[in-house]
């Protein structure tokens, strides 16, 4: 692994255990900051709203920057938010620092996506994309356990000056380990940058990926209470068995990764397939605890095989000198679904169809997601036909 992939390993690390580690410190700020618990969620909320709506504005207005210095930029209000955060006082400045915090996100993800992958070779890209998603993945496996039992032994507090720490270092390392914008190859300016974003290449990859994520968390947004109330496992097995999950999106990751650099859309047509058929096998394992572990296995592994195929299709549908903005609205589309995925298995729920119904509509959502994406395989293979055909026309006058 290159020095400059490992930083961007290490600071997407970071930013997603910032987003994450947050809800399982809700209690300690509630009581500290006199707040319900309600109000503390909306610390998370806030968070991926920010993501959402903001995340694409601020990477096209960067349009046009070094991206090197943007990056370094946006590490250095990750760590000076989470040192406000570390310093709060009330409530409202505590949001004040989720939300800036926020805004490193979807900007400094994208930029990752497209210097992480002009370190190598085309035919090794797939596989760059994957490491940056274990780096961002990681988080929930390592990351979350860790701050949550830091803020256990020495206050939520502690988690934000540690969040800080990391920030400050990420943006050391960025500023001496990733290399310098090309001056032959400089970023793209903003109009390129929207003009990218009507292709509709990238927008049904954009709508690929909603589905793709929006399958996933209709499903486990409910593992928790699907693990304990038809599997039979106590409460306390859920963190161990979360872990298990996030081992098997490691694994799942590293795979697809590789399937990617081989072919990308065959292999991300069938990963999607695999994750739909996934859910619905888990939608019965989940009955019996032993099955339940597996099939949380498989599960894990699906989506994270899917996760590499999802951004790589993306950069491949935009303009090559242009790509940042799409896989920011890429990153918000991939939030969307998840947000729309848990309110969908909330609506199922809410119907009396129970939890198992809950995993099999996630698996339902995953194969719209497929059928989307077997369409513009088809759509990508006639377009080649097209192409050779047209060539040999030129070549027979």
């Amino acid at each position: 692994m290159n020095r400059a992939v490992a930083v961007l390993m290490f600071s997407l690390f970071c930013i997603g255990s910032a987003e994450f580690v947050i809800a399982g410190l809700l209690p300690g700020i509630a009581d500290d900051l006199d707040v319900s618990i309600a109000s503390a969620g909306l610390l998370v909320s806030a968070y991926a709203l920010t993501v959402v709506l903001a995340g694409p504005a601020l990477t096209l207005l960067a349009s046009g920057l070094r991206r090197k210095h943007v990056m370094v930029a946006l590490m250095v209000l990750f760590a000076l938010s989470n040192l406000l955060g570390a310093l709060a006082q009330d409530y409202t400045v505590l949001m004040v620092s989720r939300v800036l915090s926020a805004l490193t996100h979807c900007t400094f993800f994208a930029l990752s996506l497209v210097v992480g992958t002009s370190t190598v070779a085309p035919d090794r890209q797939g596989s760059v994309i994957a490491k940056l998603a274990i780096g961002l993945n990681m988080a929930n496996v390592l990351g979350v356990p860790l701050g949550v039992l830091l803020g256990t032994e020495f206050g939520w507090r502690s988690v934000f000056w540690a969040l800080a720490a990391c920030g400050a270092i990420s943006a050391w390392l960025v500023a001496v380990l990733v290399p310098a914008d090309r001056r032959a190859d400089p970023p793209a300016g903003r109009r390129a940058e929207i003009r990218t974003l009507g292709r509709s290449r990238v927008l049904v990859a954009v709508g690929i990926s909603a589905l793709g994520c929006g399958g996933t968390f209709t499903a486990y947004t409910y593992i928790a209470p699907l693990l304990e109330d038809v599997s039979g496992f106590p409460g306390g097995a859920v963190g161990p068995l979360l872990l298990v999950f996030g081992v098997g999106t490691f694994a799942g990751s590293v795979v697809g990764g590789r399937l990617v650099d081989r072919a990308l859309m065959p292999a991300l047509c069938g990963l999607l397939g695999a994750l739909a058929l996934v859910l619905g096998l888990f939608s019965v394992l989940a009955a019996n605890p032993w099955t339940a572990a597996a099939g949380l296995v498989l599960f894990g592994a699906a989506f994270g095989a899917i996760l590499p195929g999802l951004q790589a299709r993306v950069m491949q549908a935009a303009d090559i000198k242009a790509p940042t903005f799409a896989l920011a609205v890429n990153i918000a589309a991939m939030n969307i679904g998840i947000t729309l995925g848990s309110w969908l298995g909330g609506r199922v729920l809410e119907a009396g169809l129970g939890l198992q119904a809950v995993v099999l509509t996630g698996g339902a959502v995953a194969a719209a997601g497929f059928l989307l994406a077997a369409a513009e395989l088809l759509r990508d293979r006639g377009r080649a036909v097209a192409r050779t055909a047209d060539a040999q026309s030129t070549q027979g006058h």
